[in-house]
């Protein structure tokens, strides 16, 4: 199996190099940069990339585009201020050769210090293995052919990854790799730990609660 990286972008200048660079240490089948029209040297850095895909603004609709132009056998989702510890597309592979497994999403790690961040990291893990929800920033991961007969991520301004898990979940187990995923903690240092996790849980639980993600989205502002 060959696993083709979609990464959806907007204004990611500051990150996207790096994240290529890391991302093409692990030899994916290919690299896909799915853009929304950033307005800095996102396109530009892109070049690292095998493919820029022009998109539609909005990150349910620049994966789902993106992984219509992927060629590998395996899609996975990765944020641009996010990447892989060694081996870790190697890992997904093995996973989604189990039977029952439908998906799979690595180990949470936030490059910052401190016991709450680990916390962090530990809640991110234990909410994947308990009740089958995996976050953008985990790297969710699954076959082509699977991505497609659940129709893609829901076409929603917010919380598409959190609803596709929802779909993904009923039709198989949805597995958290032992390989990590290093994320950026620029979010958590803008708004506060504290104050960003809260937000988190509360919008994940209105959207449990039937609260459309669209509505919700004008809570959770980008952070560049």
């Amino acid at each position: 199996m060959g696993v083709s990286v979609i990464i959806p972008t907007w204004n990611e200048e500051s990150c996207l190099a790096e994240t290529l660079r890391l991302l093409r240490l692990q030899r994916p089948h290919e690299i896909i940069v799915a853009d929304g029209g950033s307005g800095d040297a996102t396109c530009q850095l892109a070049a690292a990339a095998d493919k820029l895909v022009h998109a539609t603004r909005g990150r349910a609709m620049q994966m789902n585009q993106g992984a219509a132009q992927a060629t590998g056998d395996v899609l996975l989702f990765l944020h641009a201020d996010c990447s892989l510890e060694s081996g870790a597309l190697t890992e997904a592979e093995r996973i989604l050769q189990h039977g029952g497994v439908v998906a799979g999403c690595f180990t949470m790690a936030v490059q910052a210090s401190g016991l709450l961040y680990r916390a962090v990291n530990v809640c991110a893990t234990a909410r994947v293995r308990l009740a089958g929800l995996a976050y953008g920033d985990q790297g969710l991961f699954l076959r082509k052919e699977c991505f497609e007969q659940a129709g893609g991520f829901p076409q929603v301004r917010f919380m598409e990854d959190l609803l596709l898990s929802q779909t993904l979940r009923q039709r198989g187990r949805i597995v958290v790799a032992s390989k990590r995923i290093f994320v950026s903690p620029r979010r958590w240092q803008r708004a506060g730990l504290i104050q960003q996790t809260l937000r988190n849980w509360t919008l994940t639980a209105l959207a449990a609660l039937g609260v459309h993600p669209d509505r919700l989205a004008r809570y959770y502002s980008a952070v560049r």
